[in-house]
């Protein structure tokens, strides 16, 4: 299992390592795979590339270490997923600065089709490393003053399974943005919940699920959160950009004592 140090996704070193990933054949195969269906087990993956099991797991370890693929247990399963954030910026800096107007006319034609033949819903991963603790970890993803002062709304809840949880507004409306239902929460590892508009609350296709694994890895925690069951590419896209900007608040007030200078979800 990797450490934290092993990706740096501000310099070159990540730059580099996910060069290295993508300059191989076999793990652009495996990239490919996983874009089709994502969430899929080692066995799986051996299945649809015709190799060992040691050789897909070395692999899968050049592509975890570029933070291309993130893992996560669920029971006896280990379910690797794409992670697009490091080709996102690959693109944005070796790309779309130079081709940008053609390429997302061909982008978005490519979307429309992926789309049309899409059957799965969306699940989108993300991947954060912070100098903590998984109990003060825990208490920020958790504790409804925690959560006002990183994210802009209160997480409220006695986080049992299945009690209710709302996402409410701090101006003092007590209007809830989001709300769910706990489903597991077991501090300081593992918490789960639905999640869902209140004006659809009623209806259960409309719910989204949310996972939050916590583990420990010397000084330092790894945080993972999984949102499956999106409703399409729209709502899978306002995720991508909503995670990775309250994760980093997040990580900010744990490690600085402040959040983020400016509200990350704000930059264009």
């Amino acid at each position: 299992m990797r450490s934290g140090d092993d990706y740096d996704d501000s310099g070159t070193g990540g730059t580099d390592k996910v060069f290295k990933a993508l300059a191989d054949e076999t793990r652009r195969r495996l990239l490919d795979r996983l874009h089709e269906r994502n969430g899929q087990t080692l066995g799986e993956l051996c299945g649809q590339v015709e190799m060992t099991r040691q050789s897909v797991t070395q692999h899968l370890a050049v592509l975890e270490a570029a933070n291309l693929v993130s893992t996560v247990r669920r029971g006896r399963e280990k379910l690797h997923y794409l992670n697009p954030v490091p080709l996102h910026e690959i693109q944005e800096r070796w790309i779309d600065k130079f081709e940008r107007p053609r390429l997302r006319a061909l982008g978005e034609l490519k979307r429309r089709a992926e789309e049309a033949t899409m059957t799965d819903k969306p699940t989108f991963v993300y991947v954060i490393y912070i100098h903590s603790t998984p109990e003060t970890v825990w208490d920020t993803l958790t504790d409804a003053d925690l959560t006002a002062v990183y994210w802009g709304h209160s997480n409220v809840s006695d986080w049992r399974p299945g009690s209710r949880w709302e996402h409410r507004r701090t101006d003092g409306s007590g209007i809830a943005d989001v709300v769910g239902t706990v489903v597991e929460s077991e501090r300081p590892t593992r918490l789960v919940a639905t999640w869902a508009d209140p004006q659809k609350e009623a209806d259960p296709e409309a719910h989204s699920r949310v996972t939050f694994d916590i583990r420990p890895h010397g000084d330092i925690v790894r945080l993972t959160v999984t949102h499956e069951d999106l409703a399409d590419e729209g709502e899978y896209a306002d995720v991508s950009g909503g995670w990775p900007a309250v994760l980093s608040n997040l990580k900010s007030l744990i490690e600085t004592g402040s959040p983020l200078p400016q509200e990350p979800w704000l930059v264009p």
